[in-house]
């Protein structure tokens, strides 16, 4: 009899543990996430979210996939989050949040041996752009009005098309393009400011999100935020 509910007893805190684990997906997008020897995601967003998970005391498992199965994983996988997302209107009810990991200057982006002049937005709709499938970028795109939009599975993809002249300009933060090795590209206008979080799957039960929010207010509030950008040399906008 002791023996069952001694099992019992394990059972349920067995359970119990593994059903705070969160499965965390993210894009390879450096400066902020890179890919580890190990595979495993590296950077910016993973260094707060290791620091909010141990001081939450969460279990999770990360990796790095594109970006549109980042995120379609999120929405349909129960425990499964993604960072770092856009967190526009249209997503607000798809997730729950904790947010900001990271508030930035987003930016279209050209090759500089073609001068681009574009004055503004409406300017640059003449033009074609490439982004990521499912990125908010594309979204935002959209909402303004541009229909000359080229899309690719992820990052580097498109970067490579904006390199070989396959694409006209692309979005990404300033910070990301400060990062970019040599100096063959240019910031040519701003496309949008914009805030970014960790976006979890409705499944996440509000307590487990509301104190991995109050850790990452912490960490805000306590300046180590800022303290992690900096590190990487990157500019971070609150």
């Amino acid at each position: 009899m002791w023996r069952i509910i001694l099992f019992s007893i394990a059972f349920f805190i067995t359970s119990s543990a593994s059903s705070e684990q969160l499965f965390i997906t993210t894009e390879e997008y450096p400066p902020y996430n890179t890919r580890g020897t190990d595979g495993q995601p590296r950077g910016v967003y993973m260094d707060q979210l290791k620091i909010i998970f141990a001081r939450a005391k969460v279990d999770y498992d990360a990796t790095v996939t594109p970006w549109a199965r980042a995120i379609a994983l999120a929405e349909s996988k129960p425990m499964h989050c993604v960072v770092a997302a856009a967190r526009t209107p249209e997503r607000e009810a798809q997730f729950k949040w904790v947010s900001p990991v990271h508030t930035d200057r987003n930016v279209l982006v050209g090759l500089r041996e073609r001068r681009l002049k574009i004055k503004n937005l409406d300017e640059a709709k003449d033009y074609l752009i490439g982004t990521q499938r499912n990125d908010y970028t594309q979204s935002v795109l959209k909402s303004l009005g541009f229909t000359h939009i080229d899309l690719s599975a992820d990052f580097d993809k498109t970067l490579s098309k904006l390199a070989a002249g396959r694409i006209d300009l692309m979005p990404m933060s300033e910070s990301a393009l400060r990062k970019l090795p040599g100096a063959s590209f240019q910031e040519v206008v701003v496309l949008t400011n914009q805030s970014l979080g960790m976006a979890c799957n409705r499944s996440v039960p509000d307590e487990l999100i509301s104190r991995m929010q109050v850790t990452l207010d912490a960490l805000i509030a306590d300046g180590t935020q800022r303290k992690i950008y900096e590190k990487y040399g990157l500019v971070i906008r609150q």
